[in-house]
């Protein structure tokens, strides 16, 4: 491999990025059928004009290599867990009526938030939406059920341990120890999921109490439809509404897939502590062996998910491929395009980006834990929070010992923000996308991008004001 550095890169390498993120935000609101038949065009598109430019400029060599790095290395594990993740909770069908009243609703999201630190927030996420939806199928408002899923499952929930939420995994990686988190974090987490649920409850009552709900129709602990009949894929419909009335008393199907998620876990645990010391490298993509082990076992327990769960299971579930199939494609342009822009920041006081990590240093070769907390925060909401951590860990001097002992609150700081701050955007956080994807592909129809940057933002602004006071 050539001598690469971030430190060669101008800001304008980062240009398909934010032209990537633009089209995600801007396209379905303006030319909704023409995005949701090409999104996969218009991701392969951006990822083009990086690569092409950047193979002129820097040599094939270079260019392949940090797509191999993209790919193997940062991609692929997204994905196979997020596949593996999907495809098992999708197979486990939660039966019986679930009404979508405000207590309800509050008891499933705080069950969802609580889950998420011991399965993850993507395990938790898949698990719970479909309930979720299925309880307020009948309702009038449920734009906001979803908004509150993704902050408290799809996020806040998971900052208690490292299998939660991937930052947290990457700092177990590096040598923080398992229950760290769960002591430095404990106190804000709870403050935020806490308050949210809060909000949540007044909101829905409020909603709730507005609406009449058709009578010839009852809350139905599924919505029937053929399987694959709407997908994420083509333009929404309006909400379906259920056919049954009857109600159903609580049952769980597919309980096989329970062991699979445990295996999971203990998938994803034995990356973190098995070190064979050996790598393979693919086009200059270095694979630890322990890590391409958690892969491909991710993808076959996903495959043994789809053999022992009965279709009629995964029928009942409306379960079908459209939405990972979609954030598959999105996510690998992602990855792709936001490769210069991370190499940038990994640069440090070399880089484009320079002025922003002079910021950080309080004068005295030390970070300024609130400035770190603000800067980590933000960038975890656009640019991914898994990544965004990893740089910043490293620019924190990258050793877990002394990080956990000697700069505590600063760990807490990069810790904190990058889960919470997560929340933020659809892209911030690996579940909140794949949330999306299944709620409109229910009929859901879920604000835009930045409109949904607005809410999260009003929501958990004043919270992250709050923590930033008190903890960091």
């Amino acid at each position: 491999m050539t001598d690469f550095s971030g430190a060669a890169l101008p800001l304008a390498w980062g240009l398909p990025f934010a032209g990537l993120l633009l089209s995600i935000a801007f396209v379905p609101l303006v030319a909704p059928h023409f995005w949701h038949a090409h999104y996969g065009k218009v991701a392969l598109f951006w990822s083009v004009t990086l690569l092409v430019p950047f193979a002129a400029t820097f040599g094939t060599e270079n260019a392949v290599h940090g797509v191999a790095h993209a790919i193997f290395e940062e991609f692929v594990p997204f994905l196979a867990i997020l596949f593996s993740l999907f495809t098992i909770a999708g197979g486990i069908c939660l039966r019986g009526t679930l009404a979508g009243t405000p207590a309800s609703n509050t008891r499933l999201l705080a069950l969802g938030a609580a889950l998420a630190s011991v399965m993850g927030t993507t395990g938790a996420s898949m698990l719970l939406i479909r309930p979720l939806l299925n309880a307020n199928a009948m309702r009038q408002h449920r734009a906001h059920v979803v908004v509150f899923f993704i902050l408290l499952v799809g996020n806040v929930g998971g900052a208690l341990s490292p299998l939660g939420d991937p930052p947290l995994f990457i700092g177990f990686l590096k040598g923080v120890d398992f229950f760290w988190t769960t002591r430095m974090l404990a106190m804000p987490t709870l403050f935020v999921a806490i308050a949210l649920l809060a909000a949540f409850f007044a909101l829905d009552t409020f909603l709730h109490r507005k609406e009449t709900p058709p009578k010839w129709a009852s809350p139905s602990p599924y919505a029937l439809r053929p399987a694959g009949a709407q997908t994420s894929t083509a333009p929404r419909s309006a909400p379906r509404v259920p056919a049954l009335a009857k109600s159903e008393p609580f049952g769980v199907e597919g309980g096989a897939n329970f062991v699979l998620l445990a295996a999971v876990i203990g998938v994803v645990l034995m990356s973190g502590l098995w070190k064979p010391g050996i790598d393979l490298e693919i086009a200059g993509a270095h694979l630890p062996l322990q890590k391409l082990v958690r892969d491909v076992a991710l993808i076959l327990l996903a495959v043994v998910s789809v053999a022992i769960t009965p279709r009629a299971v995964r029928e009942r579930n409306q379960f079908h491929w459209a939405p990972i199939i979609e954030v598959a494609k999105l996510f690998a342009a992602i990855f792709v395009t936001i490769s210069p822009v991370l190499a940038i920041l990994a640069a440090g006081k070399k880089g484009a980006l320079g002025p922003l990590v002079d910021v950080l240093d309080d004068g005295h070769g030390e970070l300024r834990d609130d400035v770190i907390y603000w800067v980590t925060g933000v960038l975890s909401a656009f640019l991914d929070n898994a990544p965004t951590y990893l740089v910043f860990f490293n620019l924190a001097g990258g050793e877990a010992a002394r990080l956990m002992d000697v700069t505590p609150r600063t760990l807490a700081a990069i810790s904190m923000s990058a889960v919470y701050f997560g929340a933020l955007t659809y892209i911030g956080n690996a579940p909140n996308f794949m949330i999306k994807a299944i709620a409109e592909d229910r009929g859901v129809a879920m604000p835009s991008f930045f409109a949904y940057f607005g809410w999260a933002s009003l929501l958990m602004l004043p919270l992250l004001v709050v923590v930033a006071a008190v903890w960091v």
